[in-house]
């Protein structure tokens, strides 16, 4: 392929590769849509930078992703000790150092390449992390190419993109289809029209060379009828390893093909000549991988079936202890016994290296076929299990309940007591997260596990069960069975009982006012330790609730940026999303509320099947858009209401009732607010000192006769005590300056008033304000500093004038890098004010929020008339 147009974009390798060099890595991310010349721009840089050494490795579509198959493609090249540590089955992080200290050496010129990223698995994705946070004082470039087209809003690669983007030595490069001057150079001497050409092909320069090279004098309807007219040019014999090529992937090894086909001389030079494939060493690859999809897509499913037999055959002849790829073949061929055999392992394998997405698709694969190899129910009972665990901690807590209700009904038919008992014990956990509040299967869990005596099981049961209870504020009952089945877990080394004992003991210390993060602490240490991903989780999610619900935010936040990228990089989509929960907490309890809304209307783009993270995210949107005095918020707070109500735990019923109190009691629905904080406290006796004094200020606030007991941290002292100045003045220290301005609202004085107007006009707290400017007045004063500006209050969906640029230029279809660039924010920035627009609208995605903006009329032409 002739490389037209790419001019900059080998200067800015060049400049890339420069810098990195001199010491100074680089990432590059090199984004364009499939056949754009992702692959020919770095082919062609290659040929720019001889001395340098290179490594390749890709990402292959063709099936379940290989964990870490780039980082195995570098170490077949590379050799040495990595190449050792991949046949020894070493963990993740041995291997991602084993690479980066092959490639670090800062007196040679490393360039990596990793192609097709967007086919990575997870654990690929947490290689290009590690790579990039690590790279930067050493002498290698990075390359990464990908497809930026039909991504979806919840693909990991969005997120890895995202973090790699805020790394100081991460550059990218876009690659833009050709003009219609560059496709008529392109297409030479042929008589095709160059503006037909470029409108058919959109000037993608694959489509334009497989049109023009097919040789047809009119131009076919795809991009696939040119390939196929390609392909039938070809000899019986290369069409027929041409064929059996397509169904083994974008690279195949020549002794693969040799085995399953004759493969003769003269038809691979045919292949090789008609531009299809091109040779790469000891592999032979397709030059894209539309080219294969359409050659896949034109064989006939028997014959397809028949060739992946003959692939798996000639593997396990091969010794392949690739177990991802067997299984791939295995399905397509039908064969059930072999499926059974290299799903599960692959799976295992998978989930040690934290590709948890794969891990769940290799046991969904198993269980497809465990019915058609008459397999036991004790083996579908295990696949069962495994999968609820990896879907758990992906999110998918209704998938892992079914799974775990098929996995306990199988236990109970064949009279596994030991098992039936840890299957309920599971199941317990699952349902907690669908807001069941399922204390009952823990029960059971420990009632059946205690005849059969002391083992992990029971460890695990006692301490679910003292999880459920510490839930419940009832610690008399939690703390004996955490301290138990931590005795139990110790001496057998299940350092995952004993992490996750731990955890509940240190939190039923926090509700109580005790001493708890040590506890907490060992318990973040001993997870890491064992690599219990799931408890390291847990522990880091708690200990950002922990910080922030003592209102100690800088310690949050450091914990929270910890925890995120922790579960990022160990592909836990269910912790990460908690600890981003907590996040979004801390910044609606300091008056950060655009941010808690962006992060709190990302979290419900992606998550949808976990009641538990919804119903925080619901509570905090709706408390937002209450104080600024927006609509919509009630729909929020119904759902989290009944999702609280459900799981019957006072830590989830108080502060989603205080934050109906409190909305209620902004609208002037006094005796609606009075009934909230009432039901709060119908629950609070047992919750935590900060939780207790918040409904004590509530039921004062509203009105209520009831008197609240107890000691209070020193904000809720000093208000209840009639000191509103000195609850004010606590309050600000901490850094939550609404709740210092609640407190001022109830002062009798002018000048403690008008401090708290000063303030939540500055936080654009509109319905607080409009409280105190009522009384303000009621003391004769008429004098009042002016609202937030009227364009934002007025604009129908309450969007600030900034997110209505913002808004302009997503219904332009720009990208966040593109508004980032014209509107001199950053990309994190702009992302935040495209999610807040997304909240304030109620459109699930960038294209329903176009659509909706034109038809409220909130284009530009309605901006600019406001403006």
């Amino acid at each position: 392929m002739r490389l037209l147009e790419r001019e900059s974009s080998l200067a800015s390798l060049a400049e890339y590769a420069a810098e990195a060099g001199r010491g100074q890595g680089r990432l590059v991310l090199i984004a364009g849509e499939a056949g754009v010349g992702k692959s020919a721009l770095v082919e062609h840089f290659q040929q720019d930078l001889p001395a340098a050494r290179w490594s390749w490795g890709a990402c292959d579509g063709l099936f379940t992703p290989r964990p870490l198959g780039p980082l195995f493609d570098l170490a077949e090249q590379l050799g040495g000790p990595l190449l050792e540590l991949c046949r020894a089955g070493a963990g993740r992080e041995e291997l991602f150092r084993g690479l980066l200290r092959e490639i670090g050496d800062p007196a040679r010129l490393d360039v990596v390449v990793v192609e097709d990223v967007h086919w990575a698995d997870e654990a690929t994705l947490d290689l290009l992390r590690f790579l990039g946070r690590r790279l930067r004082d050493s002498a290698l470039l990075l390359l990464a190419t990908y497809r930026d087209d039909g991504l979806s809003a919840a693909d990991p690669l969005r997120v890895t993109l995202g973090d790699l983007a805020s790394q100081r030595s991460t550059r990218r490069i876009g690659l833009a289809p050709l003009s219609t001057r560059a496709v008529r150079e392109l297409a030479g001497g042929s008589d095709a029209d160059a503006g037909a050409l470029h409108r058919l092909t959109g000037g993608n320069p694959f489509y334009v060379t497989e049109v023009v090279q097919a040789g047809m004098h009119e131009v076919p309807g795809s991009a696939r009828d040119a390939v196929l007219a390609r392909a039938a040019r070809l000899s019986g014999a290369a069409r027929q390893v041409l064929d059996v090529a397509a169904l083994m992937g974008t690279r195949v090894e020549w002794r693969l093909l040799e085995a399953v086909t004759p493969c003769p001389a003269p038809a691979v030079d045919e292949l090789l000549a008609c531009g299809l494939l091109t040779g790469d060493g000891e592999w032979l690859r397709f030059r894209h991988e539309i080219a294969r999809l359409a050659v896949e897509g034109a064989l006939p499913a028997r014959r397809g079936r028949a060739t992946h037999g003959l692939v798996l055959a000639a593997l396990a002849a091969l010794g392949c202890d690739d177990d991802a790829r067997m299984a791939f073949h295995a399905e397509a061929a039908g064969d059930a016994a072999a499926v059974l055999r290299h799903a599960p392992a692959a799976a295992r394998r998978a989930a040690w290296l934290a590709s948890h997405r794969e891990a769940a698709a290799q046991y969904r694969r198993a269980l497809r076929f465990a019915a058609d190899t008459g397999a036991d129910a004790a083996t579908v009972a295990e696949l069962c299990e495994e999968l609820a665990d990896e879907a758990a901690l992906l999110d998918q807590w209704q998938d892992a309940a079914e799974a775990c209700e098929r996995a306990l009904t199988q236990w109970r038919q064949v009279g596994e007591r030991l098992r039936e008992g840890s299957a309920l014990r599971r199941l317990s956990r699952i349902k907690w997260n669908l807001c069941h509040g399922e204390v009952a299967a823990a029960e059971a869990a420990v009632a059946v596990l205690e005849p059969l005596g002391p083992g992990i099981e029971l460890a695990w049961a006692y301490a679910t069960l003292a999880n459920h209870r510490m839930l419940r504020y009832e610690h008399d009952l939690a703390e004996p069975l955490a301290l138990r089945a931590q005795e139990l877990a110790e001496p057998l080394g299940a350092t995952d009982v004993l992490s996750d004992a731990l955890n509940t003991r240190a939190a039923c210390a926090w509700i109580r006012g005790g001493a708890w993060e040590e506890q907490m602490r060992r318990a973040l240490e001993v997870a890491l330790a064992g690599r219990h991903q799931d408890q390291a989780g847990r522990a880091y999610t708690n200990l950002v609730a922990m910080h922030s619900g003592r209102r100690r935010f800088a310690e949050a936040e450091r914990c929270a940026a910890e925890g995120i990228a922790y579960c990022d990089e160990h592909d836990l989509p269910t912790y990460g999303t908690c600890v981003r929960g907590e996040q979004a907490t801390i910044m609606e309890r300091t008056g950060r509320w655009e941010e808690s809304l962006a992060i709190s209307a990302a979290i419900l783009a992606t998550v949808g099947r976990s009641p538990s993270n919804r119903m925080c995210t619901v509570r905090r949107i709706g408390s937002v858009l209450a104080r600024r005095g927006e609509g919509g918020l009630w729909p929020h707070l119904d759902e989290a209401a009944e999702l609280a109500d459900r799981t019957g735990e006072p830590q989830q019923i108080v502060p989603v009732r205080l934050t109906r109190a409190e909305a209620y009691w902004l609208e002037g629905r006094t005796g609606q607010a009075r009934r909230e904080a009432e039901l709060a406290c119908d629950v609070a006796a047992t919750a935590d000192a900060w939780e207790r004094g918040a409904v004590a200020v509530w039921l004062a606030r509203t009105g209520s006769p009831r008197i609240p007991h107890g000691v209070f941290p020193e904000p809720y002292r000093l208000e209840l005590g009639g000191d509103p100045a000195g609850a004010a003045r606590a309050w600000s220290e901490l850094g939550c300056r609404y709740d210092a301005a609640l407190a001022l609202s109830g002062a009798s004085g002018e000048p403690e008033l008008r401090e708290a107007l000063r303030i939540l006009t500055d936080l654009g707290a509109l319905s607080a304000a409009r409280i105190v400017r009522g009384r303000l007045r009621g003391l004769g004063v008429r004098s009042l500093p002016a609202g937030p500006r009227a364009a934002t209050r007025e604009h129908p969906s309450g969007l600030t004038r900034r997110e209505r640029e913002v808004l302009d230029l997503l219904c332009a279809q720009h990208t966040n890098a593109e508004i980032a660039a014209k509107l001199f924010i950053s990309v994190k920035t702009a992302g935040h004010h495209v999610s807040a627009i997304l909240a304030k609208l109620g459109a699930p995605s960038r294209a329903a929020a176009a659509d909706q903006a034109v038809r409220l009329g909130l284009t530009e032409a309605d901006a600019t008339a406001d403006a």
